[in-house]
């Protein structure tokens, strides 16, 4: 089985940016449906108690969690996206990472879009949660959280099965060999006794 070459910097962040347009698109898009046709704080049932819809507009992070720092979560939500900017732009070659990123990416910049522009104004807005699927866990979300959550997971999953930003793979072989040479350089450098 052959190898797939590692992206270029440019594919790999036109692969991030169209897929965090897309999930930031669909975020708001899905927003702004449920603002527009959902009773705020009343339970609409769409399957049962399975998935229900519940309009909520959420100061703070999850479970509500530090609603009185709200800007806080705005500065984080930040420092997140400018470091996979950062990542997107100098270190991703590997197509895995560039989707999970990409997406991740969507889903911050969904939540950040809310603080800044929703009431009650920059950069304390509120995010607007609707989804509510009470049989899996108590809280209310949206299309953003469920690909922040998601994404998460899977950069845990990359890292796990040693799957580099550049695409290598990292096995004991490398480890060692990196070991190794960190401790030559490491020798090197030591003057010794004098």
């Amino acid at each position: 089985m052959r190898s797939r070459s590692p992206l270029r910097p440019a594919a790999a962040g036109i692969v991030i940016a169209i897929l965090a347009v897309v999930v930031l698109a669909a975020d708001q898009l899905a927003k702004t449906v449920a603002i527009d046709n959902l009773p705020p704080e009343r339970v609409v049932p769409v399957l049962g108690d399975a998935l229900q819809f519940y309009l909520v507009r959420n100061p703070g992070a999850a479970f509500s969690l530090g609603e009185g720092v709200t800007w806080l979560f705005t500065i984080a939500l930040a420092v997140v996206a400018a470091i996979i900017v950062f990542l997107a732009l100098r270190r991703v070659r590997s197509r895995l990472w560039a989707v999970v990123l990409g997406l991740l990416l969507g889903g911050v910049l969904g939540n950040l879009t809310d603080r800044l522009l929703r009431e009650p104004g920059f950069p304390v807005g509120h995010v607007v949660d609707f989804i509510s699927t009470p049989w899996m866990m108590p809280a209310i979300y949206n299309v953003a959280d469920i690909f922040i959550v998601s994404m998460m997971i899977s950069v845990a999953i990359l890292v796990l099965f040693g799957l580099r930003l550049d695409g290598t793979r990292e096995t004991r072989a490398s480890r060692a060999a990196e070991a190794q040479a960190a401790g030559d350089v490491d020798a090197s450098s030591d003057p010794g006794p004098r």
